[in-house]
């Protein structure tokens, strides 16, 4: 049977992430199950894995992609940011590999009718939890000029958020991605444009904003060198800097030991050296896969090993 979407870095994400074939492992975003199936076929006997996603219709496609590891694999519904809750139901301390995919998987972009995309007509939904939380359209109609700008220069680096935030207030109410990418395009003067559609960094703004998604990694990563076992490995997919700025920062700090001043005669910090990473500049996908999977283009892998 096919499914939907082609994960990104496979071969490399499931060679970094499996320490030992037996081990316990944690896909905290399994989306359609396109890792969790690679990861799941390199597991021995007795390995486990644990399945996390906010998304209903991803995890009923996920578990029936799943259902040859039987009981060796469990799935949740749930936030990546509560892992360690997660994993404490289950009576699990620590693991040996932990994966988050932070990127939008072909099902939502292309099936999931939520609005993620301008390619198609479809409701200002943008919710990665269709039953939990604010919606893309109650964000626009319900936010000020000022709070839009700063939604969408924080979140997508626009640099004509003030513009755009001024022709939404103008234009509303919104009830459409296609309204909404039309209005963008409308705000933004031919000769400026990119090749990139005009709305793109909007819309991954606001998407950011409804899912809170740089809250939740926030929070994921201030937890994270408690839930790997010394010798496991977590591998983070991330595809835009913002993301991929907070991923490396914190792989970096956990690198470090003593952050005393130079002039102390001895440390008396006491901090030791959490991680060490894999690769300093993270891994990108190639021309090939490139070239059959255009949205791996902006994909970046950045492991990092407890020691």
């Amino acid at each position: 049977m096919s499914y939907p979407h082609r994960p990104v870095l496979v071969n490399q994400v499931v060679r970094a992430l499996l320490t030992t074939p037996d081990g316990i492992y944690v896909d905290g975003t399994a989306g359609t199950g396109g890792h969790s199936e690679a990861v799941g076929k390199a597991l021995g006997a007795k390995g486990r894995l644990l399945c996390l996603d906010r998304d209903p219709e991803s995890l009923r496609i996920c578990r029936e992609r799943l259902s040859f590891l039987g009981e060796r694999v469990a799935l949740v519904k749930g936030n990546y940011a509560a892992t360690h809750e997660i994993l404490r139901d289950f009576g699990i301390d620590a693991v040996d590999g932990l994966l988050l995919d932070l990127g939008m998987s072909s099902h939502q972009l292309e099936e999931s009718g939520r609005g993620f995309s301008f390619a198609r007509d479809e409701p200002l939904d943008m919710r990665m939890d269709p039953n939990n939380g604010m919606t893309a359209e109650q964000l626009i109609n319900g936010s000020s000029t000022r709070e839009l700008e700063k939604i969408l220069r924080e979140f997508g680096e626009e640099k004509r958020a003030k513009a755009i935030a001024k022709r939404i207030v103008q234009k509303r109410p919104i009830s459409s991605s296609l309204q909404l990418a039309d209005l963008i395009a409308a705000a933004v003067p031919r000769s400026r444009r990119a090749r990139k559609h005009p709305a793109t960094r909007t819309f991954q703004a606001l998407r950011i904003a409804v899912n809170q998604e740089l809250e939740h990694l926030k929070v994921f990563l201030e937890n994270a060198p408690s839930l790997i076992l010394t010798g496991g490995r977590l591998a983070v997919l991330s595809y835009h800097s913002l993301e991929d700025r907070m991923v490396k920062q914190a792989m970096t700090d956990w690198e470090r030991g003593c952050v005393c001043p130079p002039d102390f005669p001895e440390c008396r910090c006491g901090k030791r050296p959490l991680f060490r990473r894999l690769q300093k500049k993270g891994i990108k996908p190639g021309p090939e896969e490139i070239a059959q999977n255009p949205r791996a283009r902006s994909a970046i892998l950045r492991v990092s090993e407890r020691i």
